[in-house]
């Protein structure tokens, strides 16, 4: 099986500023993940003028100035992507940016990018999940604040544009920053599993690193959580992201979790097989045994160390008799 595949979302934690966006990209590949993600699109196509901003918006950038005026900052044009694709060369991470419009659809397919992020807001916009479906490319789907119909209906789409199914992932995920930890629901990505069979994973809202883990264990083939350099950092998304030493401990764990979810047939592994003689026992003299002396519950007990007749033999050795003497506490054998 795959490794988890393991996104930083760098997002617009870059507050616009090229060499913040770069030093992301290196906390990113230091952390150890798979890629590290922005977002691609302009303004003018993405939001009214007037539009306002999320509550948590307002919590964490200036109140008076609207989701437009937020968003206008953090644009990354063209020649700004090619700096950020070339720096994530040079430090051997992927780079992926989330589409929020037709354009950036284009521009990001230009640049070559190798999978399509569609972000939970966009899943009931019909011509783009078409345009997104037909281009051949491996796609990521989020599901926040979606219903199961919504997310049907968007994989229909995605299918009939031209997507194959393995080229899927679906991930479960709440659009609350940061997320409550009894809205998290993280069955729901199991029910997407069962009921679309496709690849899913999850992508984290929520403070902290545990529930990424939780993800991992329940199945999880994709991971998605937001990276900072410093929460306090002023930004819609900085409060809800991680640090860079919370990213390697994440990341460390799931790499773990990887490793202990193992195969799944039960048998005895390389590592513990040598304490089986220690911790296992075997039939052994209680008192000492004269050769020719029936076997029985009087003269026989069980003890470790298991390099003997396991007591499992318990009942076929006993009414049997000693072809040897015995000391008290010798392991018993048929020699």
């Amino acid at each position: 099986m795959q490794p988890v595949f393991i996104i930083a979302e760098a997002g617009v934690n870059h507050n616009g500023d090229l060499e913040l966006a770069k030093r992301l990209i290196d906390v990113a590949a230091e952390a150890g993940a798979d890629a590290v993600k922005f977002q691609t699109f302009k303004a003018e196509k993405l939001v009214s003028q007037n539009a306002p901003k999320a509550t948590y918006q307002k919590q964490t950038t200036e109140a008076e100035e609207s989701q437009f005026a937020m968003l206008k900052k953090l644009e990354l044009d063209l020649e700004t992507h090619k700096l950020l694709m070339s720096h994530c060369q040079e430090r051997n991470i992927m780079f992926l940016s989330s589409p929020f419009d037709l354009d950036s659809i284009d521009l990001l397919n230009e640049l070559g990018i190798e999978i399509f992020k569609i972000p939970s807001g966009e899943i009931t916009n019909l011509p783009y999940l078409r345009k997104i479906g037909g281009l051949d490319k491996d796609v990521i789907l989020s599901t926040g604040m979606s219903t199961m119909d919504e997310i049907e209906a968007a994989v229909k789409i995605l299918y009939t544009a031209g997507l194959k199914k393995e080229q899927l992932t679906i991930l479960h995920c709440n659009t609350e920053y940061p997320t409550p930890m009894c809205d998290v629901n993280l069955r729901a990505m199991q029910t997407l599993s069962k009921k679309l069979t496709v690849a899913v994973g999850y992508s984290d809202h929520t403070l902290g690193i545990e529930i990424p883990i939780a993800a991992v264990a329940l199945g999880a083939r994709v991971i998605e959580k937001h990276i900072t350099l410093n929460n306090d950092l002023l930004g819609p998304d900085h409060r809800a992201s991680l640090e860079p030493d919370e990213l390697k401990t994440m990341i460390n764990a799931i790499r773990n979790i990887e490793q202990a979810m193992g195969d799944g047939l039960k048998k005895p592994t390389p590592s513990e097989i040598i304490n089986r003689p220690i911790a296992r026992k075997s039939i052994v003299a209680k008192r000492q045994i004269k050769k020719g002396e029936r076997l029985n519950d009087d003269n026989l007990t069980i003890k470790r160390p298991g390099t003997g007749i396991s007591p499992m033999k318990w009942d076929q050795l006993i009414g049997t008799r000693a072809t040897r003497s015995f000391q008290m506490g010798e392991i018993i054998n048929r020699g």
